[in-house]
């Protein structure tokens, strides 16, 4: 089976608070059929930036081999993005990213708060609770919100680092079905806006890329695909091809058509 390779483009790179990346992809580490697998997507991804659900990690010290994932990501490598997913109200989402601080894990957080199991939409009310404590207690902090542009105002003057809305509800795959209110919140932002959940294909990076969005983070996608090394691989490309799309700058749209090759000017010519 033919491999993807992927071309040189010289993207601008990511700005996060105080650190720089090449890549705009983050990337998920649930529904991997195994950490195995999960490492080499990562690799084949290109991501810079990992997140990991605290429950899911070993933060004891015990060597459990049930929640043993961090053992699968090289922190030399990677920027280890612990999330607070799970988490149902601002006390219980601090109190797990201090138990990741004390873990030695970075002091970088990615703030979730959903606690309706069903559709696991953020708690906006909680998640802004949450933030300016973190804030506070110099965390930097990635919330993931609904995409509302004012809640991601709000969020970015108490000071998080990035704003983190949803494309479409976790796991959907229905892609940025929030498209209007993704553009707000990027005409608004004076920091990063991160594209998170729902992207269920890399033509739906690429959308987000186009609109502006300074990175997307993918999961689901890639971990469930038939082969999710060359899925990660798809998703880094797509993103890297919107990103240059947007830096380069899309044509608009036009509601007649215009010909690519004239002929007015040739036919002139000969009479």
């Amino acid at each position: 089976m033919a491999r993807l390779v992927s071309a040189t483009v010289n993207n601008e790179p990511l700005t996060i608070a105080d650190r720089t990346f090449s890549s705009r992809l983050m990337a998920g580490t649930g529904k991997f059929s195994s950490n195995t697998l999960m490492r080499d997507t990562l690799v084949s991804s290109g991501t810079e930036i990992v997140t990991v659900a605290l429950r899911r990690a070993d933060l004891s010290g015990d060597d459990d081999p049930q929640a043993d994932i961090l053992k699968f990501i090289d922190p030399e490598k990677y920027l280890l993005l612990p999330n607070t997913s799970g988490a149902m109200d601002a006390d219980e989402a601090v109190r797990l990213a201090k138990l990741a601080e004390a873990a030695g894990l970075p002091k970088w957080i990615k703030l979730e708060i959903h606690p309706d199991p069903t559709y696991l939409l953020p708690d906006p009310i909680e998640t802004l609770k949450a933030a300016e404590i973190l804030v506070k207690d110099g965390f930097t902090v990635l919330p993931y919100i609904n995409a509302d542009p004012v809640l991601a105002k709000r969020l970015q003057d108490v000071g998080t680092a990035a704003v983190m809305p949803l494309g479409a509800p976790i796991g959907s795959n229905k892609g940025v079905v929030t498209r209007d209110q993704i553009r707000i919140i990027i005409d608004q932002a004076t920091v990063p806006v991160v594209v998170d959940a729902g992207l269920g294909a890399p033509s739906h990076a690429s959308e987000a890329m186009e609109l502006g969005a300074d990175a997307v983070l993918v999961n689901t996608a890639m971990a469930i695909a038939s082969d999710p090394v060359r899925m990660g691989e798809a998703f880094k490309l797509a993103v890297e091809a919107g990103r240059a799309a947007y830096e380069m700058g899309l044509p608009e749209a036009e509601d007649r058509a215009s010909a690519t090759s004239p002929l007015t000017g040739f036919l002139d010519s000969n009479q």
